[in-house]
């Protein structure tokens, strides 16, 4: 009886131990679950690498979401540190100070929306204009474009309709104008890479890290499944105002369609998320982003011309 009760109180003490403890994870230690829009995948997963080889007591686990349901994971505290292209609203930041955290955004680097098409395809060129008229379907057909192609209509694919991508299409280049309803969603960016080197007319949006050639170490090749647009802010499109998606013309501008991608932390104390930021924003990780071919925020770049003949 008395081994019984001693070993009820043991159990109790522990329970009440393990209540006093809560969080056990450090900045370089421990097991969380972080976040991410899926189109960051390959470069995250290269900063958890490197993290992890650095740090071997710590274990990042991603979940890849889309940006919608990222947000959403932390503002329902399901997660501490969440990367996106933006920043929360007022409302979200309200929802979070009702349960007494705080969304610190950091800056990481900047991505580009890389715009794709089928490798046979020969109309690489286009404007950001005609980009616009594409997605409120005003432009529905190759010829269209370019009346001596042999293409007929233009299948526009995307990731998911809840992604930081289509959310960028929507607000920073289309604003007002609406979207059509005969744009096609899969599921993530490789299946958008997927169905375009499968499909002769089509066109879709991916992020820029997914389409750079990684074997190439000077980041000016892009993967040969597929071909990769020129883009210009100009009416009409040629090879000498167009620019694809490298790391230089992100950084000057010229490239159009360029996104801030940022880490948003909302712990409340100095655990494993917050360490994690901290080594996104400093010199290890913003070289993994450069390497990568995004431009990293708190890193030089140098310029190259990479000028081509499209």
């Amino acid at each position: 009886m008395l081994c019984s009760l001693l070993a009820a109180m043991g159990f109790v003490a522990c329970k009440n131990q393990d209540k006093v403890q809560g969080p056990t994870d450090t900045p370089s230690s421990g097991v969380i679950e972080i976040t991410a829009d899926e189109s960051f995948a390959p470069v995250l997963n290269q900063e958890i690498a490197v993290f992890e080889n650095e740090y071997s007591q710590a274990s990042i686990i991603p979940i890849y979401k889309s940006e919608v349901d990222a947000i959403n994971l932390l503002l329902q505290d399901s997660v501490y540190l969440a990367i996106t292209t933006r920043t929360l609203t007022e409302g979200e930041n309200a929802a979070l100070e009702q349960k007494k955290l705080f969304a610190k955004p950091v800056l990481l680097a900047t991505d580009a929306v890389a715009v794709i098409i089928n490798r046979e395809n020969p109309d690489s060129l286009l404007s950001v204009g005609q980009l616009k008229k594409i997605l409120s379907g005003e432009i529905s057909s190759w010829k269209q474009l370019n009346p001596q192609s042999k293409l007929g209509d233009i299948t526009f694919v995307f990731d998911n309709p809840n992604s930081g991508m289509l959310r960028y299409l929507r607000d920073s280049l289309m604003r007002e104008t609406p979207l059509s309803d005969k744009l096609f969603a899969q599921k993530t960016n490789q299946e958008v890479i997927d169905f375009v080197e499968q499909t002769p007319g089509a066109m879709g949006v991916v992020g820029a890290s997914w389409v750079l050639d990684m074997a190439d170490t000077t980041l000016l090749s892009f993967i040969p499944q597929i071909r990769v647009m020129a883009l210009t802010d100009q009416a009409v499109p040629d090879k000498y105002n167009t620019y694809q998606p490298y790391q230089a013309y992100m950084a000057t501008g010229e490239y159009p369609l360029a996104r801030n991608v940022y880490a948003i932390l909302s712990e409340p104390r100095n655990g494993l998320a917050t360490g994690f930021t901290h080594f996104l924003a400093g010199y290890k990780a913003q070289r993994v982003i450069l390497r990568a071919g995004l431009v990293p925020a708190t890193q030089a770049l140098r310029i190259v011309n990479v000028r081509d003949e499209l």
